[in-house]
This record gives C-alpha cells, structure tokens and sequence, in this order.
C-alpha cells in the first residue's frame, strides 16, 4: 500500500496515458470504415457467385433461410458497443491524467 502512496501520481498518469493511447487507437485505427465496405463488397460478390451458379443449374435448390436481417443487427450492435467501449477507455484516461495534476493538500 504505501509503494501505491508513494508512486500514486506516476501510476496514475502512466495508467491514464495507456488509456487514452489504447482507445484512440481501437476508435481511429482498429475499426477502418474502409475493412467495412471491403467486407460488404466481398459478401455481394459471394451473393452474385452463388446466384450465378444456382441460376445455371436446373435442379431445384433449397432456399437459405433469410439471415441477412439478424446478421446486420448484430454487425451494428458490436460496432456501438466497440465505440462506446473505446470512447469510456478515453474519458476514464483523460480522468485519471486531470487527477493526477491536482494538487492535494496534506
């Protein structure tokens, strides 16, 4: 307890720093909107493969059931929830940084 007391300012900027510098990095350089649309035009191009090949075909395919719905729902989800992670690990840094400039009286 008194190694925390002692380093308490270092500890606490140290820990608000790697905070801050983690959730900027998640936010600006881990979530690219570029990956995103990659991915969307890499799922269209599957789409328009697997309807060409069911399109020459003459036996009858079975229908996939309709999953696109929930898919999304659950791509957005985890992306409000990477950014609201990612926006809390940035503001819990910034606090611990403004603690550690302040002035205590003894």
């Amino acid at each position: 307890m008194e190694f925390f007391r002692e380093y308490q300012t270092v500890i606490f900027r140290s820990l608000g720093a790697i905070l801050l510098i983690v959730g900027f990095v998640v936010n600006f350089w881990a979530m690219p909107k570029s990956a995103v649309t990659k991915n969307s035009i890499a799922a269209a191009n599957v789409a328009r493969m697997e309807a060409s090949v069911a399109g020459s075909t003459t036996k009858t395919v079975e229908k996939k059931p309709e999953v696109s719905h929930i898919s999304k729902a659950l791509k957005a989800t985890r992306e409000k929830q990477m950014r609201y992670l990612t926006i809390f690990s940035m503001i819990i840094g910034v606090l611990f940084l403004a603690y550690s400039f302040v002035k205590k009286e003894q």
